[in-house]
């Protein structure tokens, strides 16, 4: 597919009439332009039809597919978050999906906290109650629960997986995100057109964001593309990060890339402006919300290159639809950031099972899911700006349980949101 970028000026002077994936990417930029308004609940632009973002209805019936909902307290801080949105989701599945091959959804939620014995329990529950598939959510103990649901042979769709054996799974694991390109891709491809030869990584010290520097993200990777790695971990919790920006900007860091939560890239980017480093940054979508853009300047935001898996950071049809939905189908009395990627991966990751398994028909059981989703097309991802995902080892044969290539490239201008997105998808 190959690199894509178009701006909303370039949407507004050309007369093209773009086809396919490049029209809905379009239209998400125009209608980004368009949407700046005043908003309301979560939101959602005051004027929006909520009736014609979330289209018609058409509620499932028969007997339910019981769907288990895994989160847990990550290095995203999303943990009650990706519940209500799940649940919100299901809830949009059931009433314009017909759910699950035309079966109502039944949500079975586990919140893992932090731990590996209650991670584990979680698993161990969702195979008791006989969960048909599940979605995982943030948990720095993912492999306690991939390993329970694994060895039952239960589908599990993450938006975000890692770790060696999970990534080459063959058999029941599928993941959205293409772990190479916000590690690898991106900034080597950034070094090499800035001349530079390293890339400083400032990362959360938990293990599911340690981990890929083990695995996918290897120092010898970088090394074949004649850039050299530095890998900086930075305890959880570490409120003041100046004296390790002042250690990485008193030398030859190259890029510097953060990767973390909202908090941690608060103190990571307040660090770096502190010292005065006034060198190139990329930074995961995960370091973006309205939290990071409150407490850190808009000199120190702008120009800051952003991967990305969805172009979450304005109102376009995949943001529109996420927050329409969540705020038509969100649990009343329940605040829900929207601006938190956490939640759109996860309202993105349940509705993926729904469109991987529209050719289902009979009974539906954790194998019949998994063939359907081994069999699928290649589609639209839902909720994803235009990127395609193919599960069953085909999207990247070396991580056969990855159901998807590249993702978005945002480039931050003054109030901390992209103004123009990259489609990256050969990565």
């Amino acid at each position: 597919m190959g690199r894509r970028k178009t701006t909303v000026n370039e949407a507004a002077r050309s007369g093209r009439r773009p086809t396919g994936r490049a029209a809905l990417a379009l239209a998400a930029l125009v209608l980004a332009a368009a949407c700046g308004g005043e908003t309301d609940r979560d939101g959602v632009p005051a004027d929006v039809n909520a009736a014609e973002v979330l289209g018609p209805e058409q509620a499932a019936a028969g007997t339910p597919v019981k769907f288990g909902l895994i989160s847990g307290k990550g290095s995203t801080g999303a943990r009650e978050l990706e519940a209500l949105v799940g649940q919100a989701a299901v809830k949009y599945l059931n009433q314009h999906k017909k759910g699950i091959a035309g079966r109502p959804i039944e949500l079975i939620t586990c919140e893992t906290g932090a731990t590996p014995a209650t991670a584990a329990d979680c698993a161990n529950r969702m195979v008791e109650q006989k969960a048909a598939v599940v979605v995982v959510g943030s948990t720095p103990a993912v492999e306690n629960v991939w390993q329970p649901l694994h060895d039952a042979k239960v589908p599990t769709m993450f938006y975000a997986a890692n770790g060696a054996k999970m990534l080459g799974d063959r058999e029941t694991t599928f993941a959205l995100a293409d772990p190479f390109f916000p590690l690898v891709t991106l900034p080597v491809r950034l070094a090499k057109e800035k001349n530079l030869k390293s890339v400083t990584v400032v990362v959360i010290d938990v293990p599911t964001a340690m981990a890929p520097y083990q695995t996918i993200a290897t120092p010898d990777v970088f090394e074949k593309q004649g850039i050299t790695l530095n890998v900086v971990p930075v305890p959880l919790g570490t409120a003041d990060m100046t004296p390790q920006m002042q250690r990485i900007a008193s030398g030859e860091p190259g890029l510097v890339q953060v990767i973390g939560n909202d908090s941690f890239c608060i103190g990571a980017l307040n660090g770096l402006r502190a010292v005065g480093f006034d060198g190139p940054v990329t930074a995961t979508e995960q370091c973006f919300t309205d939290a990071t853009r409150k407490a850190v300047p808009a000199s120190s935001l702008k120009g800051i290159v952003v991967a990305a898996s969805h172009p979450s950071g304005a109102d376009n049809p995949s943001t529109l639809l996420y927050k329409t939905a969540v705020a038509t189908y969100g649990e009343k009395g329940k605040e829900i950031d929207t601006s938190m990627p956490a939640g759109m991966n996860m309202f993105s990751a349940v509705l993926a099972v729904q469109a991987a398994t529209t050719t289902l028909e009979g009974e539906v059981t954790p194998q019949s899911i998994t063939a359907a989703i081994k069999n699928m097309p290649e589609q639209e991802l839902p909720v994803a700006g235009g990127r395609t995902f193919r599960c069953g080892g085909g999207a990247q044969p070396a991580m056969p349980a990855v159901c998807a290539k590249g993702g978005f490239m945002g480039i931050l201008g003054e109030d901390g949101h992209p103004a123009e997105y990259t489609l990256d998808e050969d990565s």
